[in-house]
């Protein structure tokens, strides 16, 4: 046997360790050199580990949710084993004998219910009448739901069966009057009550969004702004550059016209384009606007990043907008696309509610929430009409932007909005 050790990989950008996620290998499997054998979690992205060789895996070293060193054994291989080991098919075995036909009547058709027999009824004396009263679980039901005692109902099915007609009979004619509700009955009138609990370990990328939330929570005095903008002028200039828009390029929403003049607002406001180094006590304002674009994936939150949206053509800038998000959907972002954001813009579309108050994706200082727009009844020149509103609700470092500063940039913002024209002029 040949053992090779193949140890935690260093994954870049100052890695130590990282978490192992999931295996998607174990003990006794033969893998494939470039096979991937499992995915583990850095504080930036997930990554997938592929096999450095092809062998027999003979060990692994953590479970989902331990943290492994950077240099540490992850996984122990025979290179030796590259076909399957014999003794490892299963043995053969002695041919089994025909199972035994129960002597039982023929089953009956699939859509015919097995009736059920009705306890046997007693009567006057005491005694049990010797009939009992066939019905299906379905007509029991029914009769227990009513009030119904079934062994006043005269079956008009094969052998004396009960048939729903007959229920509906028995009703009819007032067979259930004044008899009092059973004890199933009243048990069906209310919700079975629900029991037991289920225990999800945090790991993975649930863990890294718990840690960065609760670090921000705890370490950000969070200055939150709301403000309304009108969209009814960019919702009419939206419309009509979708009807003539490239065959090649996708719809445009509203999140690159959000985009484009948020870059232009934010020379005007470098603080708000900033990372704080808090090991150094600096505050780095970013000339490039490297805008994150928070992004709801099956695994949890993401945020891909666009690289100098400031450069960026309109129709350009929503292909991208569209690329990382996807990508990021997809669980196919490199590393590299998920981190080094400037400020992040966060919308939860058409969920997107009245107001909220997004979290700062640390170390950034500012993060711009859009909710959903709606039509509703505004008063515009003295007149009351019908306009297409939404609002904006965002969040700053209140170390580093003061309030006088957040509600300028946001007013600054709105007025690119509501005379979209303007974004596009230099």
């Amino acid at each position: 046997m040949s053992r090779y050790v193949f140890k935690m990989p260093d994954l870049g950008e100052g890695t130590v360790s990282a978490e192992v996620v999931a295996w998607h290998v174990k003990p006794g499997d033969l893998v494939q050199e470039d096979q991937v054998m499992c995915e583990v979690m850095t504080e930036k992205a997930a990554v997938e580990v592929p096999a450095p060789v092809t062998g027999r895996v003979l060990s692994l070293a953590g479970q989902p949710g331990d943290m492994v060193a950077v240099g540490s054994e992850l996984v122990v291989f025979d290179t030796d084993a590259t076909s399957a080991a014999s003794g490892d098919a299963p043995a053969a075995r002695s041919p089994a004998p025909p199972p035994e036909v129960p002597l039982t009547p023929q089953p009956r058709a699939r859509s015919e219910p097995a009736p059920v027999a009705a306890e046997p009824a007693t009567n006057g004396t005491g005694t049990h009448k010797a009939a009992r009263v066939m019905a299906s679980p379905a007509s029991r039901r029914r009769a227990a739901e009513a009030g119904l005692d079934l062994t006043t109902v005269t079956g008009t099915g094969m052998a004396g069966r009960i048939e729903p007609g007959d229920i509906d009979s028995a009703l009819a004619a007032g067979a259930a009057q004044g008899a009092q509700p059973s004890m199933n009955a009243r048990a069906n009138a209310t919700r079975d009550a629900r029991n037991g609990t289920e225990e999800v370990k945090i790991i993975g990328l649930r863990r890294v969004i718990a840690e960065r939330l609760t670090e921000s929570a705890r370490s950000i005095p969070q200055y939150s702004y709301v403000e309304e903008i009108d969209l009814t002028r960019l919702e009419a200039l939206r419309k009509h550059l979708n009807d003539r828009r490239p065959p090649a390029a996708p719809p445009l929403t509203f999140l690159p016209f959000i985009v484009a003049a948020l870059t232009r607002v934010l020379a005007k406001f470098p603080q708000c384009n900033a990372l704080y180094d808090s090991a150094r006590g600096v505050l780095v304002k970013h000339k490039a606007v490297h805008v994150g674009i928070a992004t709801q994936t099956p695994q949890g939150l993401k945020v891909p990043v666009v690289r100098n949206a400031e450069s960026r053509a309109l129709h350009d800038l929503a292909a991208e907008i569209r690329r990382v998000s996807e990508a990021a959907r997809a669980n196919k972002s490199p590393r590299e696309e998920l981190t080094g954001s400037t400020i992040t813009v966060t919308s939860l579309g058409k969920l997107g509610g009245i107001a909220s108050t997004p979290m700062i994706n640390m170390p950034e200082v500012s993060i711009i929430g859009i909710n959903k727009a709606i039509e509703r009844a505004v008063v515009v020149d003295g007149q009351i009409t019908v306009r297409l509103m939404m609002n904006l609700s965002s969040s700053f470092d209140h170390r580093f932007v003061d309030g006088y500063d957040c509600a300028l940039m946001i007013q600054a913002l709105k007025d690119l909005l509501e005379q979209p024209a303007t974004i596009f002029i230099d």
